[in-house]
């Protein structure tokens, strides 16, 4: 991967240079990682003229979870624990004779920024802005195999969750199990916290799991992603607890389902992000769900799992191809519960097959 990590910190150096700045310092983590590699916990990067700087607190560790740093980019640990990265970067710019400095502002803390601005006052600063963000909304194919493998190892944990039994277990002890069944299968971790939702729980987003047990009749929505070398994917699915669906149950759930093909349909290069929205919204919204949707019917994911682009109804932008997304519609009836479907996809043209499903547990309206 080094000639990857040095073709990217090539692509953002030619940003900086068209923007006026030599270098660049970056602290936003995910983007660290991008770029060099590696992200040792509090670790910047700086991109000088000639050569890069990773600056970190304490040497990498070289586990899997924090990579391994580019064999072109020199180390620089701090001499004593508890220095700041960032403000090291600075001063060790300032010693290479740097005049101007990119700094991501939109990650720097007002204190970060003075602290900086303290060692090194006659740098100039200038805001890089996202810049490292929209080099990372297109992934490579060595990035999307690390979100295929993530994909299949919560098929996976999911899907033994579900040869279980289920009923009289609590929504903390199912989202724990799913956690444990993810490392055990080979993550680095989950990619985020894991939500289960049962009986009216069930459908909310960002559910915090709960001692409430799982009854015969409920809704049990569950969401879970796996971390494989850095990259997070996610995958939601609502079943049934041990009885056929009552008719609300399948009405409301086809409503959903109808609503998250239409958005995964929608996910062709060019296609406007707020239209990919816009698919799966109008069905919710036609059969009176307007009211009390998600803010957003999808993301990008990739070393974070909320990234660009996002799927709103103002997001300004169009897919391209070899972009990982979600479409995750859902629908919570308070009181009764409800039903979200969730799949990572990689946008990809027609001529490829269309879009690419990296989550592939059925979405069938299963009786558990």
């Amino acid at each position: 991967m080094s000639e990857v990590h040095t073709a990217r910190r090539a692509r953002l150096r030619e940003r900086c240079h068209s923007n006026g700045s030599t270098t660049a310092l970056v602290t936003r983590p995910a983007n660290v990682r991008y770029l060099a590699g590696a992200a040792p916990k509090g670790a910047v990067l700086l991109l000088g003229r000639g050569e890069d700087f990773l600056v970190c607190g304490a040497p990498p560790s070289g586990e899997i979870g924090e990579g391994r740093p580019d064999d072109a980019v020199r180390v620089h640990v701090l001499p004593s624990p508890g220095g700041d990265p960032a403000v090291a970067a600075a001063d060790l710019a300032t010693a290479l004779g740097v005049e101007s400095l990119a700094v991501e502002e939109h990650h720097l803390t007002v204190g970060r920024h003075r602290a900086i601005r303290s060692v090194a006052p006659r740098l100039r600063l200038a805001d890089l802005g996202g810049a490292v963000e929209q080099l990372r909304v297109i992934k490579d194919e060595e990035e999307i195999s690390c979100l295929r493998i993530g994909a299949e190892i919560a098929d996976q944990a999911l899907g033994e969750l579900l040869e279980s039994i289920l009923v009289g277990r609590t929504e903390r002890h199912l989202a724990l199990e799913l956690e444990r069944r993810l490392v055990d299968h080979g993550a680095d971790g989950p990619a985020f916290a894991t939500s289960v939702g049962t009986g009216p729980n069930s459908g909310r987003p960002g559910h915090v799991p709960t001692d409430r047990r799982v009854e015969e009749g409920d809704f049990l929505s569950v969401c879970l992603g796996a971390t494989y070398r850095g990259y997070r994917c996610e995958i939601g699915r609502t079943f049934v607890i041990g009885t056929s669906p009552a008719d609300w149950q399948i009405e409301l759930y086809d409503l959903v389902f109808a609503a998250q093909r239409a958005g995964r349909e929608s996910l062709v290069p060019g296609a406007a992000y707020r239209a990919v929205d816009r698919a799966a919204r109008q069905v919710l919204d036609s059969a009176g769900h307007g009211e009390g949707l998600p803010v957003l019917m999808g993301h990008g994911v990739g070393l974070e799992i909320d990234e660009d682009p996002q799927l709103a109804p103002a997001a300004m932008g169009k897919l391209d191809a070899c972009v990982p997304v979600t479409v995750e519609p859902g629908v919570h009836l308070p009181g009764r519960g409800g039903v979200r479907i969730d799949d990572t996809l990689v946008v990809r043209p027609e001529a490829d097959g269309g879009p690419e499903l990296l989550t592939i547990t059925t979405k069938e309206l299963l009786a558990l």
